[in-house]
Formats: C-alpha cells, sequence, structure tokens
C-alpha cells in the first residue's frame, strides 16, 4: 500500500482522488495542529455547464478543510482544488469532493463528531474545544442537522401530558407516547389554544379519536380540552401526583403540631426528626425490630414510634391512615379500596379535606389511576434530561435552539 493511500486509509477518506503531498506539525494559538497538504484533480471530458468537450486546466485553488480529531489533535487539510475552464461558454468551475459540502470547511465527519457529542448533552463551548472548532461553528452544525419534525407519522394511542421550564421561566408544553417514550411534540407554551391548534390543525379526527388514554397530573386546564381533542380517550391522574397531593396534607397536619408542641418533648423529636416514618408503607415500619432513632437517641421500632404519634393526636391519625390507604389503594390497584376512602372520609378540618375533595373533583380520572399502567414517569424522566441538559450548558436564550438541543438528546 502506498503512502498516499496510507494516510487516507487513517483519515478515512475514500476520495481516491485526493492526492497526499506531505503532512507537517505547526503551533497555532498554543496549539498543537497536523497540515496534510493535498491536491484533487481528476479528468473532466465535458462542461458541466453546457456539455462542450472544450474544457482544459486551469490552475489550482487553495482551500482549508477542517478534519475531524483521531487522537485530540486538530487536523487540518490544505487542498488544492484543479479547476477548470470551458473556452466555449468561458466559465469556469473546481473539482469537488464528497469530504464537505461545497463552500464549506467542516468535513461531514467533524460534523458527526459535533453531533455525537451534542446527543450525549454536553455544552457547546466544549463541543468546540474537543473538536477544535468555534462554538459558532457547533451552533451552526446542529441547526443544519437537526430539523423540527412537523408532526408524526401516526398519532400514538396512549399519550403523557407535561410542562417544563425552558427559557426566561417560561413553561413549555411537551408530550411523549407512553408505551414508546418517544416525544410527540415540545410547544413554546403551555397555554390551551396552542395546544388545541397543534393537535387540530396537525391530526384529523379520525386520526384523534384512536387516542385511548391521556395521562395527566392535576392539572385542571389540560381537562378542559381533552374530551374535545380526543374524544374516545381516558384520562388518568398520574400516581405520583396523587401520592404527593396526599403527602403534602400529610406534613402540612404534622407541621401544624409541631408548632404547639415542646421542643423538648419525644413526640415533637419524633414528628421533627423522623418525619419520614410516617411516608413509610406499613409493611416497611418492621414491628418487630428495634433501631436506633436519631434525633430522639433511642432504641425502639419504627411502628412504635408512629403508634406514639397517631395514638396522641386523633386528627393526625385519620390523615396519617388515610395517606396510608391511598397509597396502598395506588400500589395494589385497588379500585374498590379507593372508591370506598373517597366516599367515607370523614372531614376534620386538616389539609387533607382539600386533597379529597380535590380528588372527588376529579373522581373518574383519579380511580383510571388503578386501572391503567400507565403513568408520566417517561415524561418525568426526559424533563429530568432537560433539566440537565440546561444545566450543563448553563441555560439557553434562544428557545429555538434550546428545542434543537433537547432534539438531540432523543434523536
Amino acid at each position: 500500500m502506498s503512502q498516499n493511500n496510507s494516510i487516507l486509509n487513517l483519515l478515512e477518506i475514500e476520495d481516491q482522488n485526493i492526492k497526499i503531498q506531505k503532512v507537517d506539525t505547526t503551533i497555532q494559538n498554543n496549539e498543537k495542529v497536523k497540515l496534510i497538504y493535498a491536491s484533487l484533480s481528476y479528468p473532466v471530458e465535458r462542461c458541466k455547464n453546457c456539455g462542450f468537450k472544450s474544457v482544459v486546466k486551469n490552475g489550482r485553488r487553495k482551500t482549508h478543510l477542517r478534519l475531524d480529531s483521531l487522537n485530540g489533535t486538530r487536523y487540518e487539510m490544505i487542498l488544492a482544488k484543479q479547476r477548470y475552464y470551458c473556452s466555449n461558454c468561458q466559465t469556469t468551475f473546481g473539482a469537488t469532493t464528497d469530504l464537505t459540502k461545497p463552500n464549506q470547511t467542516l468535513s461531514r465527519k467533524l460534523k458527526n463528531q459535533i453531533m455525537a457529542f451534542s446527543k450525549e448533552g454536553l455544552n457547546g463551548q466544549l463541543v468546540a474545544r474537543i473538536c477544535h472548532c468555534s462554538p459558532s461553528s457547533v451552533h451552526r452544525t446542529i441547526k443544519e442537522r437537526m430539523k423540527r419534525h412537523y408532526r408524526m407519522a401516526v398519532l400514538p394511542k396512549h399519550l403523557c401530558f407535561d410542562e417544563f421550564r425552558s427559557v426566561k421561566s417560561v413553561m413549555s408544553f411537551i408530550c411523549c407516547d407512553s408505551e414508546s417514550h418517544q416525544l410527540v411534540v415540545k410547544l413554546k407554551d403551555r397555554l390551551s389554544p396552542s395546544i388545541i391548534d397543534y393537535f387540530e390543525n396537525r391530526y384529523s379526527k379520525a386520526e384523534r379519536e384512536q387516542v385511548e388514554t391521556v395521562v395527566i397530573d392535576l392539572n385542571a386546564q389540560y381537562q378542559s380540552f381533552i374530551y374535545r381533542l380526543f374524544p374516545n380517550a381516558q384520562i388518568i391522574i398520574d400516581r405520583f401526583h396523587i401520592i404527593q397531593l396526599t403527602g403534602r396534607a400529610l406534613d402540612n397536619c404534622r407541621i401544624n403540631i409541631l408548632k404547639f408542641l415542646d421542643a423538648h418533648s419525644r413526640e415533637y423529636k419524633i414528628m421533627k426528626s423522623q418525619w419520614r416514618l410516617f411516608h413509610l408503607k406499613q409493611t416497611e415500619l418492621h414491628p418487630e425490630k428495634p433501631v436506633y432513632l436519631r434525633g430522639i437517641n433511642e432504641y425502639m421500632t419504627k411502628q412504635n414510634a408512629v403508634d406514639l404519634i397517631t395514638n396522641k393526636f386523633d386528627d393526625f391519625k385519620a390523615v396519617y391512615q388515610t395517606y396510608q390507604t391511598i397509597t396502598k389503594a395506588l400500589h395494589d390497584r385497588d379500585q374498590e379500596l379507593l372508591q370506598d376512602v373517597l366516599e367515607h372520609y370523614q372531614p376534620n378540618k386538616t389539609a387533607m379535606d382539600t386533597t379529597i375533595a380535590t380528588l372527588r373533583k376529579n373522581r373518574r380520572a383519579v380511580i383510571n389511576s388503578t386501572k391503567y399502567e400507565y403513568s408520566n414517569g417517561p415524561l418525568e424522566g426526559i424533563n429530568q434530561k432537560i433539566k440537565t441538559l440546561k444545566r450543563v450548558c448553563y441555560g439557553f436564550a434562544n428557545q429555538e435552539f434550546f428545542f434543537l438541543r433537547i432534539d438531540c438528546l432523543f434523536a
């Protein structure tokens, strides 16, 4: 194998019309650069403009191409491209190569390298340092390679609705497929007209009638138009948000009791330092196993610590039992148990009253959470990746480019 072919093979350049002349090493801006001097030429029989056989060679033109890095070193090719002249139409044109697009200096493989690092969620400046290019080149490459889709080819039968904070404290709407976890759409805001316009303008009524379930949180805004968009869909309240709502009511009742207790009492220490015990399931309290509880500085079972509080405060006991019953019903998918706690709950002037009233108002959607396995878990995972991307990139000022970076993560 010749030296020319060896270098081309090492650089993974398939264009055999490129002839390597020499390889040099230099220092530019305190950075080591490998300069590859090469020429590009091939025979041309006919003019590409007029088609006549009146083409002659007409000198060379030097161009600089940025190659992808092999070992962290910056590689540049100084390519002398052959120029051609047509005596018939008196036009000139140059030799071309698949190494780059016309009138561009970044090679295709370098752009592939930029996109590979962008898909890993790295910020633009770090990608630019790794690929030995400018941040603006990274920005342009992402805008060139990533195009926002107008719509999905087939609307999924099971959807998840949520929102996330995009730029300048703007809350944006996001939707994904509950089964495949594929992103369906990201909208600039979460306003009802924007969401309605998107689905009505891009999907026919027949397509929207195929949607079977839509998982949402307790946002009443979504419920106001879901049946309009998806007439046959069942609304499901995400189980996590139900447990979160009841857990907040439990904590609210606990904090209100703490305000009237002596800070040195056992009850205060248990409710202050061991508050996580009240969020554990009954099966996780292990009444037969004593443990050392920090803050109280005593050995006792977790069940004894909980019983010490519930036996002394009746209102808290009622709230605690309601929380445990709802948690158990959702965990076991027990529809009858969940209906029973919603119907027979007795108000006790605590925050749980408001929680139960909210769940009763959305009774049908809450009950559906025990019928179906779908949840907003996939969408919460997507939102977590979006938050990580924002943190790594130190935020975004341009929402459109931010959405393109999100598409890079899930491409």
